[in-house]
């Protein structure tokens, strides 16, 4: 027994010294793994703080046994940083023998874990990232967060149906930057709008104010803007001291740029930004001021679109164990998770069972102050969106 185990871990080390994934059998245990991958540090940090408190509040609430097993959370932290996560996701399946891998800040890290999640056979069930393509990277890939086309598109239409006629476009210079461009452009200059100016910022560490500033001098009604959860407090602090709210400039984009997380330091220069997303503390449903409310009493502060992404991902783990009967075949897993449904604190939502991917509604908000504080304050809601990006294949 000694020599079976002992040539079981050369094989698994030498292997993922190689870059190849070698899985050695799972002993029967009571208890599952899952291999949380997120950005703890560095710019995405905000990302991975929501996700994980929102698991560890659904963890409170639900209890840590599913189906007769042990429900064990091993945390890595990537930094958002693609090559991190490979190598996280390696020791996760190779030495401590995840059933899932979870997480993903970042479009760059969730496609580095793909092979990885493919080869073992394991779900990779993504809580961030918003490119379109991530679930077609792998069979095992489902996601629980949403698509940058499923609010991009709904902005774009709302911005010509509101007098918005020319935008400059402020978007970050990787794959969600460039999905979310293409999908507000493909609506809005359908619709008659016109883009003004164009502007790429990097992803990390930006400065906004040079390309602000050629913002301004486009003139346009509006700013549509794409910047990852976590840099919208920055961004709309430097809106402001280049004084595009006081020329009238008001910004739209997708909800990130005023994440819930932030918004509250955000000052009154984002008041009257109107944006499209997937989830508000401020939805009026009961199961989201219960969750709000837990949220607050956990962690001090109110929870962003990231942190329902993460409570949603643990529910749909559950349930899948549920259906399974606590057994961790990663093809009966995600046979379990395609079709379902639940209520989430954002909505009704489901799990395509075609594409993996999120199906939900979108809703058009606009900051406002209330009691003081300020909120995303849902006024439209479109229902059951898939994603535009794979609907069109």
């Amino acid at each position: 027994m000694f020599a079976r185990f002992w040539l079981l871990s050369r094989v698994a080390l030498a292997a993922a010294t190689a870059g190849t994934l070698v899985v050695a059998p799972a002993w029967a245990d009571d208890a599952v793994k899952i291999g949380l991958i997120l950005p703890m540090t560095g710019g995405q940090a905000s990302t991975g703080k929501q996700i994980d408190n929102a698991i560890k509040l659904y963890m409170k609430q639900h209890g840590d046994t599913v189906a007769g097993k042990k429900i064990e959370i091993i945390l890595k932290d990537d930094g958002a940083l693609p090559d991190k996560t490979k190598t996280a996701a390696q020791e996760l399946i190779v030495n401590d023998k995840v059933s899932f891998i979870a997480g993903f800040g970042v479009t760059p890290a969730a496609l580095a874990a793909a092979p990885l999640a493919t080869q073992a056979k394991i779900p990779e069930v993504v809580m961030a990232a918003g490119t379109s393509i991530i679930t077609e990277k792998s069979p095992y890939i489902v996601r629980t967060s949403f698509t940058l086309p499923q609010s991009s598109t709904i902005i774009g239409d709302w911005a010509v149906k509101n007098g918005i006629k020319k935008v400059a476009s402020l978007t970050s210079d990787y794959a969600p930057g460039n999905d979310a461009l293409a999908s507000f452009k493909e609506h809005f200059t359908a619709g008659g709008g016109q883009i003004v100016e164009e502007v790429k910022v990097p992803l990390a560490n930006p400065d906004f104010a040079p390309f602000l500033q050629r913002m301004k001098d486009a003139k346009p009604d509006a700013m549509f803007v794409f910047v990852p959860a976590g840099q919208g407090g920055n961004f709309m602090k430097q809106y402001a001291e280049r004084g595009l709210d006081k020329a009238g400039i008001k910004v739209i984009g997708p909800g990130d740029v005023t994440d819930d997380d932030l918004l509250n330091d955000m000052g009154d220069a984002v008041l009257g930004t109107v944006t499209a997303h997937i989830y508000s503390a401020a939805h009026p449903s009961e199961m989201n001021k219960e969750f709000v409310a837990a949220y607050k009493k956990d962690f001090g502060n109110r929870p962003g679109f990231m942190a329902v992404n993460g409570y949603d991902g643990i529910h749909l783990i559950y349930e899948a164990l549920k259906k399974t009967g606590g057994k961790t075949d990663g093809d009966g897993l995600i046979e379990a998770m395609k079709g379902m449904k639940w209520e989430s604190p954002r909505g009704p939502i489901s799990i395509d069972p075609e594409t993996r991917d999120i199906v939900q509604n979108v809703y058009v908000r606009k900051v406002e102050k209330k009691d003081g504080e300020l909120y995303n304050v849902e006024f439209e809601t479109f229902e059951a969106v898939k994603d535009p990006g794979k609907a069109k294949k």
